[in-house]
C-alpha cells in the first residue's frame, strides 16, 4: 500500500512557474515508476509525463520543453516543475505509481494515486 499527497498548486499567471511536489509513503518510494496526469474540467484524465525507477523522464509533447521532472528518493518525493505555464495548462494535476521498471501512458496501469492539487493559470 501506498499513499500520495500532491501539493503546490495554486493560481499562476500566464508565463509563471510552479512546483508541485508529490510525497509518498507506505512502502519502498524507490521501487516505483511515477507519473504525473492532470484533468480539465469536462475532459479526461491526460497524461503530463513520467520518472521510472532509474530516474529516466518522459514528457507529453504539450508540455516538453516547458515542464520537468525530477525525484528525490531520500525524501520520497517527485516533483513536476511547470515552467512558461499556459491557461489551457490549468487542471487538477495528480500524481501516480506504479510497482513497475517502466512508466506510462494510461491512467489503468497505476496503481497508487494521490488526491489532486489544483494549478490555475489566469491570461
Amino acid at each position: 500500500q501506498v499513499q500520495l499527497v500532491e501539493s503546490g498548486g495554486g493560481l499562476v499567471q500566464a508565463g509563471g512557474s510552479l512546483r508541485l511536489s508529490c510525497a509518498a509513503s507506505g512502502r519502498t518510494f524507490s521501487s516505483f515508476g511515477m507519473g504525473w496526469f492532470r484533468q480539465a474540467p469536462g475532459k479526461e484524465r491526460e497524461y503530463v509525463g513520467g520518472i521510472s525507477r532509474s530516474g529516466t523522464s518522459y514528457y507529453a509533447d504539450s508540455v516538453k520543453g516547458r515542464f520537468t521532472i525530477s525525484r528525490d528518493n531520500a525524501k520520497n518525493t517527485v516533483y513536476l516543475q511547470m515552467n512558461s505555464l499556459k491557461p489551457e495548462d490549468t487542471a487538477v494535476y495528480y500524481c501516480a505509481a506504479v510497482s513497475s521498471i517502466n512508466v506510462y501512458t494510461q491512467t489503468s496501469r497505476y496503481d497508487y494515486w494521490g488526491q489532486g492539487t489544483q494549478v490555475t493559470v489566469s491570461s
